[in-house]
C-alpha cells in the first residue's frame, strides 16, 4: 500500500487534515515554539526555525515512503493552519500512538478531538489499526480530557517524564488506550 500527499486528505465537519509539509513552516513554528503553549510536551517547544524545518522535512519524507511508519497531518480550519495531529504505528502495524498539538487560538473548541477522531477512523479504514494509545503529562488536563472524549481509558500513571520545557523536573505521565472494532 502506498500513500500520496494529494490523496491523503481527511475532511470533517469543520476541519481539513492534510499531510504535514514544509509549506506550514511559519505557522507550525508559531505554535511549536510557544514555551507556555508547549509546557506539557515531551519534545517541544522548538528552539529554532531550523528545528521546526527539520521536523517538517522528516514528516514530508515519511509521507513519500511506500510504507510509512508514521503520519503527520496539518489541521486546517477554513484554510487556516491551526495545529497538527499524528499517528505513529507500532511494530505490529495494528496499534498506533496518537498525538495532537494546537495553536493557543484554536484550543478549547473541540478541534483536537475532532481531528483525532477523524484520524482514528482513517487509520482503521486505510491501515487496519484497531488499538490506539496516547500519552500526556498528568497536569495537561485538556489533553487527557480529549482522550476521554475520544473514548480512551486511562491505563497507567507513571513517573519519569521529563518535558523539554523543564528537563530537570520529573513529571507524571498518563497513558490512555482504546480498542476500536470495524
Amino acid at each position: 500500500m502506498s500513500f500520496s500527499l494529494k490523496n491523503s486528505c481527511i475532511h470533517t465537519e469543520r476541519l481539513e487534515l492534510v499531510p504535514q509539509s514544509i509549506r506550514f513552516l511559519e505557522t507550525t513554528h508559531a505554535y511549536a515554539s510557544d514555551k507556555e503553549n508547549m509546557r506539557f510536551v515531551l519534545h517541544l517547544p522548538n528552539d529554532s526555525l531550523d528545528e521546526t524545518r527539520d521536523f517538517l522535512l522528516g514528516a514530508e519524507a515519511e509521507w513519500k515512503k511506500e510504507v510509512p511508519d508514521f503520519f503527520e497531518f496539518a489541521i486546517l480550519r477554513e484554510g487556516k493552519h491551526i495545529g497538527g495531529v499524528s499517528l505513529y504505528l507500532e511494530d505490529d502495524r495494528r496499534s498506533a500512538e496518537l498525538g495532537w498539538c494546537l495553536d493557543k487560538s484554536a484550543q478549547g473548541k473541540g478541534y483536537g478531538a475532532e481531528a483525532a477522531r477523524a484520524l482514528i477512523e482513517w487509520a482503521q479504514k486505510e491501515l487496519s489499526v484497531n488499538r490506539f494509545i496516547a500519552h500526556c503529562d498528568s497536569e495537561n488536563i485538556a489533553s487527557w480530557k480529549t482522550m476521554e472524549k475520544l473514548g480512551m481509558k486511562r491505563i497507567s500513571c507513571t513517573g519519569g517524564r521529563y518535558n523539554k520545557s523543564a528537563p530537570e523536573e520529573e513529571r507524571q505521565e498518563f497513558l490512555y488506550e482504546m480498542f476500536e472494532s470495524k
